[in-house]
């Protein structure tokens, strides 16, 4: 009932489609649109390419598209007072203090970003605070009044916003329920909120230099807590609508990817991109739809016309694969968070990570459906403080107050003080472990990352844009490391990068077979300069023989000199290693840029299959372990001591010859 009142007032000025005119608009505009990537595109042809005369080779542009400022009801409930505003002065560069009291700066600045604030109650908590509003005066927000105020930012604070965010949503959805509160005002507050975000965005894009994008996330999941979250990405901000489709709308994606199509037919362009797949229980790449109906071709066009992209890495964990179905992949286990967002609940593997949907996508091919799953990959933060954590040895977290410290995020034996008050909050437990009390739940779980790499003519909307939508597109772990993957039937040692497109695809594409050939791919990854260097570049294989999906992982390029063994795929060990008491590695191993030309050897011109480029730092210290060292006691015995970061590649999709 809550649900029904808040789309008829929400729904108001948003154009919206039915799922029959939603799929009629998508095929009268794939008639006329170049296929790219395997799929019809709606949008104009021309949007492709921005500007390909003026830079053919493309640059590598860095951005965050996941940042939640004090719009959001739950970072503000953390303590956040950043507002996009805020957010943007520090992609550009700029310190912004953190809830707990530290500024926090990025070591370079970014080339784009996008504040992505929960549609799902825009402005609400932060207008609850706000003892100046009508929306204040309400019985049930009292707890939040002034939450936010210098005095109220301190440890002591949490239980009280922990209480007041739990309670928050249930008491207002109640209360729109049974008519005790107009559903108006709740609505013009995000309409606010909205128009705010929106002049930020428009305050800060700097063509040629800094890029914004007007967006919002999608806050939705299944009855059993199943993460169904997505970001919607808008092209431009000339034409937009009036609010955000949210879950109030609809709990299910289909229906936001049927507004999505309404915009696309009143001229208004937007992309949206999943995020935490991996805590969704199975649930974010089912081969059913929301009725548990086997997907057909109409469900999968609407799908990959409207999600191009995955989010593959964040502060959440890596949504890349899981150990259980990858079993051959030796680095598999990066930075997994098991839980259900939110919470301490399991989440099913299956159907929740992006190569095995990859996989899936290419079985929907061979049935000849629509590939639902043929996207791209991006990384991103998914920060609720409106900066971006990317670093293990500055690692500040996500949701502000909560976890602003090695002690509240669990990587630090907790003083009693602070267990106690850890304990009343109960978002997190408090366990011993190895004789020592440590904060236990998720957060320990959690990462310092990503990005999105983009290649593109130039840093702006038009060309990042065309760029998401033809994915050639990468993610980071959070160094920026410069990942590249053409594939082409004629490739030679000397082209340039101008005759790497014109001979074959980029990433993102698809390659068509010839001959029966074995396709050429050329790979290169360059290291962040301010990161570790690189140690090996591998192919990632996804096909299907036989109505089976197989995977392999090929070792093509090794640093320091070593080769790959043509029995295991696989590099040598290249003697790096870490010192776990002061997070010190060892010196002058490691490549700066790897590059190879490589050849299937195992092609099948009849499998479908699917390749993309990981390529892997040296080992280094994992935020856990720096924490540790700067507090000066030993690392949480059952967490990673290091990790590996990394980059993808989006993958190019080989087509069986016919």
């Amino acid at each position: 009932m809550a649900i029904g009142f808040l789309l008829s007032a929400c729904g108001q000025g948003t154009p919206t489609t039915s799922d029959a005119s939603a799929d009629q608009a998508g095929s009268e505009a794939e008639a006329t649109t170049p296929r790219f990537g395997g799929v019809g595109l709606v949008m104009p042809p021309d949007t492709l390419n921005a500007n390909p005369e003026s830079n053919a080779g493309r640059n590598a542009y860095f951005g965050d598209l996941h940042v939640h400022t004090n719009y959001s009801f739950d970072a503000f409930a953390f303590g956040t007072v950043a507002s996009p505003y805020d957010a943007y002065r520090f992609a550009k560069g700029d310190a912004i203090e953190h809830p707990a009291g530290f500024d926090v700066q990025l070591r370079a600045p970014l080339d784009f970003y996008a504040v992505t604030d929960h549609a799902m109650f825009l402005g609400a908590v932060k207008a609850a605070a706000d003892t100046t509003t009508e929306f204040s005066r309400l019985g049930h927000v009292q707890a939040l009044h002034n939450l936010n105020a210098p005095e109220n930012q301190n440890f002591d604070s949490i239980p009280d916003r922990v209480t007041a965010f739990s309670t928050f949503l249930p008491d207002t959805l109640a209360m729109v329920g049974d008519g005790s509160l107009d559903p108006d005002l709740v609505n013009q507050i995000a309409k606010d909120a909205w128009s705010d975000t929106i002049r930020a965005a428009e305050t800060f894009n700097d063509p040629g230099n800094f890029t914004t994008f007007v967006a919002y996330e999608f806050t939705s999941s299944t009855d059993d807590r199943g993460n169904l979250h997505r970001n919607v990405i808008f092209q431009g901000a000339d034409r937009l609508p009036a609010m955000p489709f949210s879950r109030f709308h609809s709990q299910n994606p289909e229906g936001l990817w049927d507004w999505m199509d309404g915009l696309r037919q009143n001229g208004i362009e937007a992309l949206a991109i999943p995020h935490n797949s991996n805590g969704s229980n199975g649930q974010m790449f089912k081969l059913v739809d929301w009725a548990s109906d086997p997907v057909d071709d109409a469900w999968a066009r609407k799908r990959i016309r409207n999600e191009p992209l995955v989010e593959v890495t964040q502060v959440k964990g890596t949504s890349e694969t899981h150990p259980l179905l990858s079993d051959a992949d030796e680095w598999a286990d990066f930075e997994i968070m098991p839980y259900r967002v939110a919470t301490t609940l399991e989440s099913e593997p299956k159907g929740s990570y992006a190569r095995e949907a990859l996989l899936d996508g290419l079985t929907l091919a061979e049935a000849g459906i629509t590939n639902a799953y043929q996207f791209g990959l991006v990384g991103a933060t998914d920060t609720h403080v409106g900066a971006s954590s990317l670093e293990e040895e500055n690692f500040f977290s996500k949701v502000g107050l909560l976890d602003a410290d090695g002690e509240r995020r669990g990587s630090v034996p907790m003083a009693p003080a602070e267990a106690e008050v850890i304990r009343a909050a109960g978002r997190v437990n408090v366990q011993e472990i190895a004789g020592r009390e440590y904060a236990t739940g998720a957060y320990e779980t959690w990462s310092a990352s990503g990005l999105t790499g983009v290649w593109a003519e130039e840093n702006t909307r038009e060309a990042l844009y065309a760029a998401l939508r033809r994915k050639e597109v990468f993610a980071t772990s959070g160094p920026r490391i410069k990942i590249r993957l053409f594939a082409g039937y004629d490739y030679a040692e000397d082209d340039s990068l101008a005759e790497r497109y014109e001979k074959g695809v980029p990433m993102g594409a698809e390659l068509h077979g010839a001959d029966g050939r074995a396709p050429i791919l050329v790979a290169s990854a360059l290291r962040d300069p301010s990161s570790a260097a690189l140690q090996r570049l591998q192919i990632i294989k996804g096909w299907v023989a036989d109505g089976e999906t197989n995977e392999q992982v090929y070792d093509v390029a090794c640093s320091d000199g070593g080769q790959v063994d043509p029995e295991t795929h696989r590099c040598p060990d290249n003697g790096a290693r870490v010192d776990i008491s002061d997070c010190s590695i060892t010196e002058n191993v490691g490549a700066s840029n790897l590059e190879v030309i490589w050849q299937d050897p195992d092609h099948n011109p009849e499998h479908r299959a699917f390749y993309y480029a990981r390529a892997l730092e040296n080992p280094t210290c994992r935020w856990s372990t720096w924490d540790a060292v700067k507090a000066g006691v030993e690392p949480r015995p059952d967490l990673k001591k290091t990790l590996q970061e990394r980059a993808w590649s989006s993958p190019i999709w080989v087509m069986p010859q016919s």
